[in-house]
């Protein structure tokens, strides 16, 4: 019996085959109760009926006495009897020897018990005569019941077919889903392909789809690990062969002031090394946020900005440079807080890193500018501009690629701040562009996010 019910709650098959075969054998089984009954009651009112007509037929044939006849004492049948009486209560005809049926007073339909049974009996009263037409109860209710069993026959015949059926179609229909099913079990474990929707019914296309967009995140994931795996392999290989250098030239320093050198030279690669390694976690981090489908939320774009630049202000101070907002409109764009901290903190520590000391580095936040346009009605455009040398034009795409370089460089760096702002970015479904700065002469970063689900609202109420 557990067995059974383990079955049905855990098979979508067997539990609509069981509930539908079920229902069509309690179906059936009432109707052929209903029909049964029914054919029963039919029959009983047309052997009344025959009855009635038997007796108004013999009415017109009888004289007004008559010497007691019958069957005779041969064979006798008293399944069906028939008598007459005269109105002095001498039976004059009777159908069968010893019938033992009384003599009725009263008219019409009756049940009387003789001979060990039951009979129906139909009295009329003829021209001094009374007309007895009487049946057995027992053979009536053996025709009856046969005529009943001839009509539920088709019934007891078409509910196996039609459990067949259904059979055929529980099993024809949910067979999209045991393909589904074979599909995904005997998938290798690194085959994350689209699982095929084709002749799937509309109630189980949807799951298909949302386990094809399952896989598809989990191959981003597993993505952003490989290019994690092979970054690191590959990028980590010279700053950490660079440390060894310098741990060799530290013990082969002949005297303290070469010793102090080769110490402040290992202190730097260990700094640059840590600097790697922060990047390349949070470009995995935000590569595996962008592949986990992470809930954006409002977010005050000029609160971030007031965070990246105390984030950057003590680098700036370190170097004389100039850094602050110019501009901040009351912006909200739908992210992640953190993530457009770092993608601004990374905008502002790459400009101090090449704006020359006593420079200049100035952020602004801009909505619904003509600049911003393009992007339609509530973008909101974010762009830090500095004092450097800024880029050649063909190098301003290629340096938001992971590991590039300038080759006008004129400060250290792993080539992944422009990177992660990119990956960051597109996260938040933003545009990231690199031009001169119209102001201060050296580059100009904008960043230009698409409208808010909340300003869009708020824009449409306020109209």
């Amino acid at each position: 019996m557990s067995r059974v019910i383990g079955s049905l709650t855990g098979s979508l098959r067997a539990r609509l085959l069981w509930f539908l075969l079920a229902a069509i054998v309690l179906a059936a089984g009432a109707q052929a109760l209903v029909a049964y009954r029914t054919v029963l009651a039919e029959a009983d009112d047309i052997f009344d009926y025959h009855m009635q007509q038997m007796a108004l037929s013999l009415r017109a044939g009888l004289p007004p006495s008559a010497a007691v006849g019958g069957i005779g004492t041969g064979e006798q049948n008293f399944e069906f009897v028939v008598q007459v009486w005269t109105a002095d209560g001498t039976r004059i005809f009777e159908s069968a020897e010893e019938a033992a049926l009384p003599q009725l007073a009263v008219l019409g339909f009756a049940d009387v018990h003789a001979r060990g049974t039951t009979y129906r009996v139909f009295s009329m009263q003829t021209r001094g005569l009374v007309i007895q037409v009487a049946q057995d109860m027992a053979a009536r209710r053996h025709m009856a019941g046969t005529l009943a069993l001839r009509t539920i026959a088709p019934v007891a015949l078409m509910a196996p077919l039609l459990m067949l059926v259904v059979w055929w179609v529980v099993s024809r229909s949910l067979a999209p889903v045991a393909r589904v099913r074979k599909q995904v079990a005997s998938r290798q474990a690194d085959d994350l392909s689209p699982v095929s929707e084709e002749g799937l019914p509309e109630e189980v296309r949807p799951l298909v789809q949302e386990l094809n967009l399952l896989f598809d995140r989990v191959r981003h994931a597993f993505d952003a690990q490989k290019h994690f795996v092979a970054d690191a392999a590959h990028e980590l290989r010279s700053p950490l062969a660079a440390l060894k250098l310098q741990v060799q030239g530290l013990q082969r320093a002949p005297d303290g002031a070469s010793r102090d050198l080769a110490v402040s030279r290992l202190v730097a690669g260990i700094d640059r090394a840590t600097r790697l390694v922060e990047q390349m976690l949070a470009l995995a981090r935000h590569e595996a946020s962008m592949a986990a489908g992470a809930t954006p939320e409002p977010v005050d774009l000029s609160e971030v900005a007031r965070l990246a630049v105390s984030d950057a202000v003590a680098a700036a101070q370190a170097r004389g440079i100039d850094i602050g907002i110019t501009h901040a409109d009351a912006a909200v764009v739908d992210g992640q807080s953190e993530a457009l901290r770092m993608l601004l903190r990374n905008l502002l520590e790459n400009a101090v890193k090449y704006t020359p000391p006593e420079g200049r580095v100035d952020i602004a936040i801009t909505a619904n500018t003509a600049a911003t346009a393009a992007q339609g009605n509530g973008a909101v455009e974010l762009t830090v501009d500095d004092s450097g040398p800024g880029l050649p034009p063909a190098e301003r795409e290629r340096v938001l690629d992971r590991f590039y370089r300038s080759g006008e460089t004129q400060a250290p760096g792993s080539g992944l701040g422009l990177a992660i702002v990119k990956s960051i970015a597109d996260l938040h479904g933003a545009s990231v562009s690199l031009d001169a700065s119209p102001s201060l002469g050296g580059l100009r970063v904008r960043v230009v996010f698409a409208p808010s689900a909340s300003s869009s609202r708020g824009a449409k109420a306020a109209d």
